[in-house]
């Protein structure tokens, strides 16, 4: 057995995505169970770096699962010819500056989303890691959801016949911080630190779009800030600059129309935190986070509308369930293997700066779109 040692400089560790989902849930992971076996002898073994602000939280982290690096000196770490990858789960805000940087020392690149604050950022990233010739990948999680991984198994084998439409619902309550302490970092909520729902859900929905139904064609937005006043991680009120509710209208390529809500004000009354309903001719689906029901043209009801007499069907109860006939492995988890795959072997790999980019892009015109009360085209992005 040959290992191959990938080292990996993991900036923003020390916040909630970073930590729980990349680092704990993935590249550790990774190491619990051997290592990623590429099955021809070869295992790759991930040694993460942590980087960050406070050594204080990165020390803590470092013991905690005993790594032996870590640094808050990003130059430096940036400046090791050791290190392969640099990885980013920053507020947003400081992104594009360290990617930079990375990309300067000719280090593959992994990042979370949004990969900019603006579309012109994130295309100068693409720009100058093409330029680089580095390899470069962008966490696009929701893709490898057991649910949408159900829900792409019935697109690809011919389910739904003719797509008619798609509607999504995501979000829950985000505690004020006042009586209840949030549980979402107070920066989500402040424009000046690149906040806002549109901007961190609309990258997400480009590419589910994308993915399994088709290029975005145009948008319509309406973005608000429900919840006007907060409370920070130190119990000190401020106003709220961003949007925490996005409601958008997209259209598909072939003509197939999205309509997708967005919100952290939002009481849940569903299964799971996200769900996608699709319609089409033959069939209808409704996914979640790991569920996929169906109901078949041949199956489906026939209700008639009464309101003079209460409903006697149960309407839920007349869906089948998907099965998972596989096993499906955390979606983060899944994703990064494929790309230490991509970066070791060479493997086919499309989640890149570019699909960044038409996240980033989708996110400001939604955003345009609700200040200018129209409809706007989604153009083809070229670097």
């Amino acid at each position: 057995m040959t290992r191959t040692t990938v080292r990996i400089a993991m900036n923003g560790v020390t916040g909630r995505m970073g930590y729980r989902q990349h680092l704990v849930r993935s590249l550790l992971a990774l190491r619990e169970q051997g290592g990623l076996d590429l099955g021809d002898g070869t295992v790759i073994w991930p040694e993460p770096v942590l980087v960050g602000r406070s050594a204080h939280k990165l020390r803590t982290l470092a013991e905690r699962h005993g790594l032996e690096h870590w640094s808050t000196d990003l130059d430096t770490v940036l400046g090791d010819d050791g290190i392969d990858i640099y990885f980013d789960a920053q507020v947003t805000a400081a992104r594009e500056e360290a990617v930079q940087k990375a990309i300067a020392a000719g280090k593959h690149l992994y990042v979370e989303k949004p990969t900019a604050t603006g579309l012109a950022g994130a295309l100068e990233l693409a720009r100058s890691a093409r330029d680089a010739g580095i390899k470069h990948g962008v966490v696009q999680d929701k893709l490898f959801l057991p649910g949408l991984r159900k829900l792409r198994r019935l697109v690809e084998g011919g389910f739904f016949g003719r797509i008619l439409s798609v509607r999504g619902e995501f979000g829950y309550w985000v505690f004020e911080g006042d009586w209840q302490e949030a549980q979402r970092p107070s920066w989500n909520y402040r424009a000046e630190d690149g906040g806002g729902i549109a901007a961190d859900m609309f990258p997400h929905w480009e590419y589910v779009l994308h993915e399994l139904f088709g290029p975005v064609k145009t948008v319509q937005a309406q973005v608000t800030t429900h919840i006007p006043r907060r409370w920070d991680e130190s119990g000190t009120p401020y106003d709220a600059t961003a949007d925490d509710a996005a409601y958008g209208i997209f259209e598909l390529a072939g003509g197939i129309v999205a309509q997708l809500n967005s919100s952290w004000a939002v009481r849940v009354h569903r299964d799971e935190l996200v769900e996608f309903q699709v319609d089409g001719t033959e069939g209808s689906a409704v996914a979640g986070l790991r569920g996929c029901r169906v109901q078949h043209r041949s199956s489906t009801p026939k209700p008639v509308w009464n309101p003079d007499i209460p409903a006697s069907e149960r309407f839920r109860e007349q869906w089948q369930e998907v099965p998972d006939n596989a096993e499906f492995d955390n979606g983060f988890k899944a994703q990064w293997e494929l790309f230490l795959r991509h970066v070791v072997r060479d493997e086919p790999w499309r989640w890149d700066l570019m699909a960044g980019a038409r996240g980033v892009q989708l996110a400001e015109l939604g955003l345009r779109s609700s200040a200018e009360g129209r409809r706007l085209d989604v153009p083809e992005l070229t670097l």
